[in-house]
């Protein structure tokens, strides 16, 4: 599974921060940040399976039919590397994912960071999730008939930094150079997934980092999440936009850093 992930691992003692990439992108999203922790840390790198370098032959839609599935990938890479107390980084969706890999192999991941989660994508009654499923359809109908143009669309979206094209433009490179197949399952596992009622069992400590003007994620989520996750650390950021590590990495990078310093 090593091979089938396209695992790096960087650095030779200290503690293991494991450091999982969202929707869409690849380990290189963390190209910003990881280099910080190297001095101190063992880091671990790796792609979803169908991303970045990935054994794209190893892609099952049954398996990857849910985030159970991803999950199964990351405790198969901490069982593969003997990990213990590891910090489990996730962006995005790999939020979940990596809280369902505590839940599995909770003496692997001592800490859990979460950057821009969410538990459940879709408006439900009495919660605001951000999407309504028609907004979630449409999407996948683009992916569907035109991945390019999605990429297209979903980048600038997502980076909310128009004052910095360099990184919108980096941001579609990333997506565009993934399976599009691939993607739009990934996609629609994500966007009509429901993990709030597994939010509660989260033992392990964990911070969550919210960012302003966060057009995947509202506010109101990161802080749904806090109330609901035992102990649990909100942090809200100055950073803009759904990927703070490209936009924002030294505060990305501090905030992780106290953390898992305290």
């Amino acid at each position: 599974m090593l091979k089938r992930n396209h695992v790096n691992v960087s650095g030779e003692s200290g503690r293991t921060v494991v450091f999982a990439h969202g929707l869409g992108c690849d380990q290189t999203v963390w190209n910003r940040v990881e280099p910080a922790f190297e001095g101190d840390f063992r880091t671990v790198l790796f792609d979803y399976v169908g991303a970045g370098e990935s054994d794209r032959s190893a892609y099952s839609p049954g398996r990857y039919g849910s985030l159970a599935g991803y999950a199964k990938d990351v405790v198969e890479i901490a069982d593969a590397l003997e990990l213990h107390d590891a910090v489990f980084v996730g962006h995005s969706v790999s939020s979940m994912i990596g809280a369902i890999a505590t839940l599995e192999r909770p003496s692997a991941f001592g800490q859990l960071v979460m950057i821009g989660p969410s538990p459940r994508y879709l408006n439900d009654s009495g919660y605001t999730g951000g999407f309504e499923r028609a907004d979630v359809e449409e999407l996948l109908e683009m992916m569907e008939m035109n991945y390019l143009e999605w990429a297209k669309y979903m980048a600038p979206v997502s980076m909310q930094n128009p004052d910095r094209p360099a990184l919108t433009e980096e941001l579609e490179q990333r997506f565009a150079k993934n399976d599009p197949s691939v993607m739009r399952q990934f996609a629609e596992v994500t966007f009509l997934s429901d993990c709030r009622d597994l939010l509660n069992e989260i033992k392990v400590p964990t911070l969550i980092l919210q960012t302003q003007g966060d057009a995947v994620v509202p506010p109101e989520v990161g802080r749904f999440i806090h109330d609901r996750i035992p102990g649990s650390e909100y942090k809200l950021m100055d950073a803009n936009g759904h990927n703070p590590q490209i936009s924002a990495p030294q505060e990305t990078i501090r905030a992780i850093l106290k953390f898992i310093g305290e």
